[in-house]
């Protein structure tokens, strides 16, 4: 409690702090803009997954820009990966605060929030990874948090394999003192279900409360998150699908973030407590706990985050800052390594300059750069620079982007602390990655159409890869490695009145150098699609049904550790009927893997087989 007072100090004292910093301008305006590229930014058909409640990845399943690698419910553990990443260089931000996992990535996007209480997703790259984001070497994805409106929806549905799940949610708001006004939002939601493999059951609940304060020029908000997960899968972390796996999680957040518009400046500042309490178990048969080889640890992470920009004529001058703290309170496996705490500091300044803006046409020189430091490792200077030239049209604008930008982060205590040999290997040596981007994008923007095009080139030094060697059959090893990156990616989107599509295809191609170590294959590093595309299809059939479709087609790097083919193709649907007679009231069909498709996203581990649920919701 004293850390979560001090936490709640801070932010107060630095939202204080900007309030003197200008004058106020009507903060609406700011608001609005939020909401319209929460629209324009849905990449995805499907926003409700058929195996469960929804969370912050539901839409990032078929997102053409990001790449999920699932064990079972893609909402029970997911690797978020981009542009051929690492599950660990990708981190979730929530305003001007990275949500950390110490303990490892593959928990990075256990955020216990309904992602009714957050904007879309933002996928933030190259310059803007390194300038707004933390401890995450290739990308990050942002969320803002919305203004509350009142109404409130209960859901509930059933479906396949026993599965039932409810959502409850309600939001009030009221006038306050003055200019103020105070709001209140609540969600709780539930699901079990026995899961479409044997020992591929789950059993999900979470339980929000968020408060809201919005005036003319600002707008406070307190959120308080937990959510307790447990799910089985076959094989899940160490690819042998005869062992049953269980992962069992209890995560709490309590997160507070301020924003301030003023007349030629912004401020966004805020902080957070999150706790996760972990127990894995390879084994369900077999009963561990509080000895080694139970694989039980929890962690704490205190975190304040500032955002912000000053806009001073043809000058734009944005700056960063994130101090984060974590400790490992306690493990029955995390405990060869050199510490079990560590503080980290992030600092960026990101100038840029008008040098054109005339006949329609505006180009914009930006340069920068990011101090990581931390007590526990190197420090590193990340530089950015890049430009950008625009051109308005009678149709919507062109733009072209060239940029490079230098990122680093910092590897977590699975890595640094598990035992040198055994399932899980770890290195206590490994140090800071790094992460060198040069990329060219250039693309057209309209009301109805969008298209981009990127090339880029990365070189990956010091990247954590766990790896198999044919001498140590049954354990997976932490291994650093050089790789180079060279890939294009193409999104496409059109809008007409009864029909939304968006498309998207992704290229890569890797060269690694393992040094050294013996490595046979790659769980993860090699483990990327050579040939990624997507379809997102959303059709309004008549005024009251609705028909998504959410496809995916991709042909892997082979893997000497893959059982299945190479070759995938993943397909999920709804129909949405939302009958006259109850405004309202909403009825839905999903599908999720229509083909039964048994590709294996990572090797060994089995594939998740087809989903069905019927889903009903009311909301008012």
């Amino acid at each position: 409690m004293k850390s979560l007072g001090r936490l709640l100090l801070a932010v107060v004292f630095c939202a204080n702090t900007a309030s003197a910093l200008g004058n106020s301008k009507d903060i609406n305006n700011e608001i609005e803009w939020i909401d319209e590229i929460e629209v324009q930014a849905k990449k995805v058909a499907l926003d409700a997954p058929a195996g469960t409640y929804a969370s912050v990845v539901t839409l990032l399943r078929f997102d053409p820009s990001i790449e999920l690698q699932i064990r079972g419910l893609a909402e029970g553990q997911a690797d978020v990966t981009t542009r051929g990443s690492l599950f660990e260089n990708v981190g979730f931000k929530i305003g001007p605060m990275t949500i950390l996992d110490p303990q490892t990535g593959h928990y990075a996007a256990d955020i216990p929030i309904d992602p009714r209480l957050l904007s879309a997703p933002d996928v933030q790259l190259g310059m803007e990874n390194t300038f707004a984001g933390f401890n995450s070497s290739i990308a990050t994805i942002a969320y803002g948090i919305p203004q509350i409106q009142n109404g409130g929806s209960i859901r509930a549905g059933i479906g396949s394999d026993n599965l039932r799940n409810e959502t409850l949610s309600a939001a009030f708001t009221t006038p306050g003192k003055g200019e103020a006004n105070l709001a209140f939002q609540g969600s709780a939601a539930f699901s079990k279900g026995d899961g479409s493999v044997a020992d591929g059951d789950h059993s999900f609940q979470r339980f929000n409360l968020q408060f809201q304060r919005v005036t003319n020029d600002s707008q406070s908000d307190i959120i308080l998150a937990y959510q307790d997960k447990f799910f089985g899968w076959p094989g899940a972390y160490t690819g042998f699908a005869t062992l049953a796996e269980t992962d069992h999680t209890k995560t709490s957040l309590i997160l507070a973030n301020h924003r301030l518009q003023m007349t030629n400046a912004w401020l966004e500042v805020g902080g957070y407590v999150r706790t996760l309490d972990d127990d894995y178990d390879f084994d369900r048969t077999t009963k561990e706990s509080g000895t080694t080889g139970a694989f039980d640890h929890k962690t704490h992470v205190y975190g304040i985050g500032v955002h912000g920009a000053i806009y001073r004529g043809n000058w734009d001058w944005t700056y960063a800052l994130q101090l984060m703290s974590d400790k490992l309170i306690r493990s029955t496996d995390l405990s060869e390594g050199r510490f079990t705490s560590r503080d980290y500091l992030t600092f960026s300044l990101s100038p840029s300059l008008v040098i054109l803006d005339a006949n329609e046409r505006k180009v914009i020189l930006s340069a920068g750069a990011s101090v990581d430091v931390s007590n526990r490792d190197s420090n590193l200077v990340s530089p950015t620079l890049g430009i950008e030239f625009f051109q308005a049209t009678n149709r919507g604008s062109r733009y072209l982007k060239v940029e490079y930008a230098r990122s680093s982060q910092l590897p977590g205590y699975t890595v640094l602390n598990s035992r040198p040999t055994g399932m899980f290997g770890g290195n206590a040596m490994l140090g800071r990655e790094r992460a060198d981007q040069a990329s060219l994008a250039l693309g057209f923007k309209s009301s109805t159409s969008t298209a981009d095009l990127s090339f880029f080139y990365r070189r990956d030094r010091g990247l954590v890869d766990w790896t198999y060697s044919s001498s140590a059959p049954f354990s997976r090893q932490a291994n650093d490695v050089d790789i180079d990156v060279i890939g294009t990616q193409l999104l496409l989107g059109y809008s007409w009145t009864k029909l939304n599509i968006t498309a998207g295809y992704t290229f890569l191609d890797k060269d690694p150098n393992y040094g050294e170590a013996a490595v046979d294959a790659s769980f993860y590093a090699l483990n990327f699609a050579r040939h990624r595309a997507t379809i997102a299809m959303q059709y309004q059939i008549t005024e009251q049904i609705e028909f998504r479709l959410d496809n995916e087609y991709r042909l892997q790097e082979k893997n000497p550790l893959r059982d299945s083919s190479a070759e995938s193709y993943l397909g999920s649907a709804s129909i949405i009927w939302a009958p006259d007679a109850i405004n309202g009231l909403t009825i839905s069909s999903s599908v999720e893997n229509m083909l039964d498709e048994d590709f294996q996203q990572f090797p060994g581990t089995p594939a998740s087989g087809r989903q069905f649920s019927l889903n009903f919701q009311y909301e008012r």
